[in-house]
Parts: C-alpha cells; sequence; structure tokens
C-alpha cells in the first residue's frame, strides 16, 4: 500500500509518498514532471553501484533517459567543492530552466543536488528519491538544502522545495544496520518533540522498525512525515514552530564539528546524543522532570545510539569548544544561543537566550573538560 502526504505549501505543493516499489515506477511518477524525456541523477558511488540499474530502467520504461552524475559517497561531498562538480556537469549537460534534477541517495546527495537545483540558473525543479530512513523522514522533506563549511554543518543554502518526494521502503533493505540505527534517531525525533503518543508506540516497536518489519516501517515513515509535513507547512522558512525540528541538533552540530564530520559520528547519532543531553539540560535547569530525561534517554539507547558524550568519543570534549560551535548554530541570533528544549515527553519549545555558562558548566556536569 502506498501512503500520500501532502506538503501543502500553495502554489508549490507536493506529494511525499511512501511504499514499496515507488523506485520501480519512478518513470510514471516522473512524467508529468518533465518538458522533455530526461532527468539528472544526482547519487554516490554506494547508492548507483546498489540501485542506479534499477532506476534507470524504470524511467527508460516511461521514456525518460536517466544521465547519472555519481558523486563520493560521505558528507565531505557536502561542499563548496561538490557543489561546484554538480554543477559544472550541469552545464555541461546542458540542462535548461525547464529540467528536473533528480536527487538519488541519501541525505548528502539530497542536500547538495537540491542546492545545486537552486542556484542553477537561478532555479530548477527538483525530486527526491531517497535511500536513508534518515532521508525518507527527515532531509527529503521540506526544502532545506546546504552544504557545510569547516565553521560548520549546514551554513552555506537556501530553501528550495521538490516537486515530489519518492520514499521507497524496498531500498532500506541494503541499509547498513548503523545508517539505520541513525536514522531511527530521527523518526524517535518526531515523539519527543510532539506526539507523545507516538513515542510510546515506539518505545514497544523500536525493535520491530529497526528490523525492517514492514507494517511498522510503513507507520514509523510515514507518521514521521505527517509531523514534518504539517510543521512545514505552518512554518517553511523555520521563523518559528519548524525550528523544533532541530531538537538536538545544536548539541548535535557541535559534536559533529569536532568530530570532523566524518565516518566517526554519523549525523543520526550525533543528533541522538544530542536530544539526550537536550533533555538532561532541560532537567538540569529545572524545565522538565528528571524522570523524563532518562525515559527519553532510555528509548535513544535501546536503539542502540548514544545517549552520553562519553559514548560518543573516549576523549573527553572540551565544553569552551562545544559552546563556541553552537554560537556559530543558524538558530543563533546576535550572539545568543538558541536551544530546543523540553517541558516533558512530547512537548519541546524554543528557548532563545540560552546562558552560554549555563551550557558549559552542564556539558562539565556530563563529562567534558
Amino acid at each position: 500500500m502506498i501512503r500520500t502526504v501532502l506538503v501543502g505549501l500553495g502554489p508549490r505543493s507536493y506529494q511525499v509518498r511512501v511504499g514499496a516499489g515507488l523506485i520501480d515506477a519512478a518513470g510514471q511518477a516522473l512524467a508529468p514532471l518533465l518538458k522533455r524525456k530526461r532527468t539528472a541523477v544526482v547519487s554516490d558511488e554506494t547508492v548507483w553501484g546498489l540501485h542506479g540499474a534499477r532506476l534507470s530502467a524504470a524511467l527508460a520504461r516511461a521514456g525518460i533517459e536517466a544521465v547519472p552524475i555519481v558523486v563520493p559517497p560521505g558528507e565531505q561531498t557536502k561542499s563548496f567543492e561538490g557543489l561546484a562538480e554538480v554543477s559544472d556537469r550541469l552545464l555541461e549537460l546542458e540542462l535548461d530552466r525547464g529540467d528536473v534534477i533528480t536527487a538519488f541517495g541519501g541525505g548528502v546527495v539530497g542536500d547538495l543536488a537540491g542546492f545545486a537545483a537552486a542556484i542553477y540558473k537561478r532555479g530548477v525543479d527538483f525530486v527526491q528519491i531517497p535511500t536513508t530512513l534518515l532521508a525518507q523522514v527527515d532531509s527529503s522533506v521540506g526544502g532545506k538544502t546546504a552544504i557545510d563549511t569547516p565553521r560548520g554543518k549546514n551554513l552555506i543554502g537556501a530553501f528550495h522545495q521538490p516537486r515530489l518526494v519518492l520514499a521507497d521502503l524496498d531500498v532500506l533493505a541494503t541499509l547498513p544496520e548503523r545508517e539505520m540505527r541513525a536514522g531511527y534517531a530521527e523518526v524517535v525525533k518526531y515523539g519527543l518533540l510532539g506526539d507523545f503518543r507516538f513515542f510510546e508506540w515506539l518505545e514497544a516497536n523500536a525493535a520491530a522498525v529497526l528490523a525492517r518489519d514492514p507494517a511498522a516501517l510503513a507507520h514509523a515513515v510515514a507518521r514521521s512525515i505527517e509531523m514534518k509535513a504539517e510543521i512545514v507547512a505552518e512554518d517553511e522558512t523555520e521563523q518559528g514552530r519548524r525550528a523544533l525540528l532541530n531538537l538536538g541538533h545544536t548539541f548535535g552540530h557541535a559534536l559533529e564539528s569536532e568530530t570532523g564530520y566524518g565516518e566517526a559520528l554519523l549525523h543520526g547519532e550525533a543528533v541522538a546524543a544530542g536530544m539526550a543531553l537536550a533533555f538532561r539540560f532541560s532537567a538540569s535547569q529545572g524545565l522538565c522532570e528528571t524522570q523524563e530525561a532518562g525515559r527519553a534517554a532510555a528509548a535513544i539507547a535501546a536503539a542502540g545510539l548514544p545517549a552520553t558524550l562519553g559514548e560518543v568519543r573516549a576523549e573527553p570534549f572540551d565544553a569552551e569548544r562545544l559552546v563556541r560551535h553552537m554560537a556559530q548554530d543558524k538558530k543563533a541570533e546576535a550572539g545568543r544561543l538558541t536551544f530546543i528544549l523540553a517541558r516533558r515527553l512530547g512537548e519541546a519549545f524554543v528557548a532563545k537566550d540560552v546562558d552560554a555558562q549555563a551550557v558549559a558548566a552542564f556539558l562539565e556536569s556530563e563529562g567534558a573538560v
């Protein structure tokens, strides 16, 4: 069964389709969006090697030529150099403003291809076909596109909504276990920030989701997308409520900066640790009950994800360095720290003007130096 979620943005509204076999039907899905029967497909070497032939065949059945632009896998590709390479290939292919770019991969590919689409000839349409759990429930939906810089993650980017998102659950069968767990962090985030009943369901069904049980996986992905679509429709450019989707990210991005944006710490793992830290920091400030923070951390740990600084890295983090990274966060305003904190499970809120010294003292209590 295919479940369809509408991201309601007026004339720029689009569907997110969730289910099995969507790659095999991609030609039929993309054909109405194309003015000429070809699409540049941005993918990475791993995904294209596993699934490129399947997508190419599906598009060919609809008479669509897939022109691959294959980039190296990994966060390092989401850079000025990676953007320049993709942009040059698009120009070499002589794409015009009526063409469509297809992002076929995880969050790195989606962010990179989406940003390239946003700036290529002042903007062309693109389609997301996310191939990781994290990308399906988070980065492929909502129009955030960006690259990283040495000064921080996702600091150069644009809001550029896709025309269509195809979340094929079949493709998750080839996802490594670690990547599956990392994606699950973004699933549990939705329960923690705004749906306590969903959080309770995940406590009971985490093992089934991680084992890729079809029914459990379909519910987890669709419910996550429903929540994100509702928030994006209300606050597309993150002026208010959409910031809630960054639960765990202020701590998490700082941890990623310190560990080098690589295999040492995947984005979902950083977010997992960041959410546990956000709940414990909330408890330390008297904003939520200690047992609520403990339950959040237990749900994260039960999925095999890090919930403490020590689980992220044995070597202690420098508290002041982490706080300096947080000061570069996109949500920071006029040098003031902004965090997503919690009042209880299922109820997060945006906290502005958070005291940097309080954050540093908290991190030291968590094992930073």
